[in-house]
């Protein structure tokens, strides 16, 4: 397994939207809609190198009205993903802007030790239910693509400056 080298802070200081990655942004922990391959070709053009991981302490939450989870503290819990190793800075900016406003950018540690930065969500309209990656896949995963590739070209450009 690949090693991350400790960082002081790869989260950038300012709370502004605008660039809350620093330049040396660590790796990425997905553990939602981003796990799947039809999502990052739409997105970024290419399937990253990602190993299996999963984030204990914390937990997918389905959210109210939305087909994407939020990551949530929950003891005795552990929520599954995959951890992205090879993201390019015009990766992580593409990925960063689609993201929700309201999601926190925070290191989160994962079951082998390893660290990486992970969309948590703040609070409300978090669902006692995990959420379900494969239900996901069956009733969404088609449209929500296509959605990500109609958005793609102007978070792109965005990420371009």
């Amino acid at each position: 397994m690949h090693q991350i080298t400790a960082q002081s802070s790869p989260i950038a200081a300012a709370s502004g939207r605008g660039d809350r990655l620093a330049p040396d942004a660590a790796i990425l922990f997905a553990y939602g809609t981003l796990q799947f391959d039809a999502v990052l070709e739409a997105l970024v053009g290419r399937i990253p190198k990602q190993v299996p991981a999963s984030a204990p302490g914390w937990r997918a939450a389905s959210l109210e009205g939305r087909v994407y989870p939020g990551l949530v503290a929950a003891p005795g819990s552990a929520a599954p993903g995959v951890l992205f190793t090879d993201l390019s800075r015009r990766e992580w900016t593409i990925l960063d802007a689609f993201e929700d406003d309201r999601y926190d950018l925070r290191e989160v540690t994962l079951t082998s030790g390893e660290r990486g930065l992970a969309y948590v969500w703040p609070d409300g309209e978090v669902l006692e239910e995990d959420w379900d990656a494969e239900q996901f896949r069956t009733r969404h995963l088609g449209e929500y693509a296509a959605r990500c590739a109609r958005i793609a070209p102007g978070l792109i450009a965005g990420a371009g400056h």
